[in-house]
């Protein structure tokens, strides 16, 4: 029976509002697989790789020794004299390319949980699995006095045991969104506990060492280090662009996406994995940085004003966040030297205070 004339339906009885994508469908020629490609994405994209390459000229030609447009091309090319090959190669370039691919890495884990657990809030860092990261890296540090490369694996067991545990306490009750974020955050305030009491057991040389990797640095990064992490995001960013699809139809529902031939909770999973392990590397290799995966996926959506996850904006904006922040640390406080999780940690607490200001305003209207 219609409501009378004048008359709002009750809530439980309206339809739910369709939800309109635009944009232009591409497809294989067989149509196997097609994509769906939005102008303004396109064009925020064009626009943040613009700054970046902007970023990059910038943080490879100045600081203490500056170097012409020419002379850095000539030292990445192999033609350029002994001092600019070791200023670029040696010093810039890996700190450079770490930074982009852990701000790319950060940002798409971002991105996916986010999606996964419709919130705001639902990133790697707020969740716990940074910090998770976090605790296996300072029992290597101070249980084990293992090197790099033993911290890495550390970070990356770390990472994955957190996602394991917070799995088991959700087993049976489903992934909700809101559930993964109350248990994520107190997952996370136990494993902080648990780095702080470790801090409280190390050498003073240890307690040095493992509070510089708990801020999150990219100093002293080399090419083993942008290796490993540009080996993880060559791998992982495209499983999670093969998944955006069905992440943008389980963002519709459990209902809708069941309806639309998408197994719910196989995607979950994969989706869960491949976020955690972006996380995880990135953790492994520069630290804990805070809130770029809380912060880049939400400017890229919003700039964008897509209908789905935003993966490749968002990957675009976590790398440009991260090596300009670094770029930031790096000329403006010279000759300090601060890590770059200080920048992001300002800039990132800031935003965070605005988005649950925002967040609650939405709630009380």
């Amino acid at each position: 029976m219609s409501p009378a004339p004048g008359v709002r339906a009750p809530a439980a009885t309206r339809a739910p509002k369709p939800r309109i994508v635009s944009g232009t469908v591409l497809r294989t020629p067989r149509g196997r697989w097609s994509v769906r490609v939005q102008g303004r994405t396109i064009a925020v994209t064009a626009i943040l790789l613009a700054l970046l390459v902007t970023v990059m000229t910038v943080s490879l030609t100045t600081g203490d020794f500056e170097l012409s447009v020419s002379e850095v091309l000539q030292a990445l090319f192999g033609d350029g004299g002994g001092a600019a090959d070791f200023i670029v190669n040696t010093l810039r370039m890996p700190r450079l390319v770490t930074a982009l691919c852990v701000g790319a890495a950060l940002a798409v884990s971002g991105a996916i949980l986010q999606s996964l657990t419709k919130n705001p809030l639902g990133s790697p860092d707020i969740i716990g699995f940074t910090t998770g990261s976090a605790t296996g890296a300072l029992i290597v540090i101070v249980v084990l006095n293992g090197g790099m490369t033993q911290i890495a694996i550390g970070a990356l067991t770390g990472g994955f045991a957190t996602s394991a545990v917070m799995y088991l306490l959700l087993l049976g009750s489903g992934m909700q969104g809101f559930r993964l974020v109350v248990i994520g955050i107190g997952v996370s305030a136990l494993l902080l506990a648990a780095n702080s009491y470790l801090m409280t057991r190390a050498s003073w040389q240890e307690a040095l060492e493992a509070q510089a990797w708990l801020i999150g640095s990219l100093g002293n990064r080399g090419w083993e280090h942008a290796a490993a992490i540009g080996f993880a995001v060559a791998v992982l960013l495209p499983l999670a662009l093969v998944f955006a699809r069905r992440l943008s139809m389980v963002e519709m529902g459990d209902h809708t996406a069941t309806a639309l031939g998408v197994n719910v909770g196989a995607s979950r999973t994969a989706l869960l994995v491949i976020s955690v392990a972006l996380a995880a590397f990135a953790t492994a290799v520069a630290g804990p940085i805070a809130f770029v995966a809380l912060a880049a996926p939400q400017l890229a959506r919003k700039l964008s004003r897509s209908s789905g996850p935003a993966l490749v904006p968002s990957a675009a904006m976590g790398a440009l966040l991260l090596a300009g922040g670094d770029l930031a640390v790096q000329r403006l406080f010279s000759p300090a030297l601060l890590p770059v999780g200080t920048a992001t940690g300002t800039v990132g607490g800031l935003y965070l205070i605005w988005l649950l200001v925002t967040e609650s305003r939405k709630s009380r209207a």
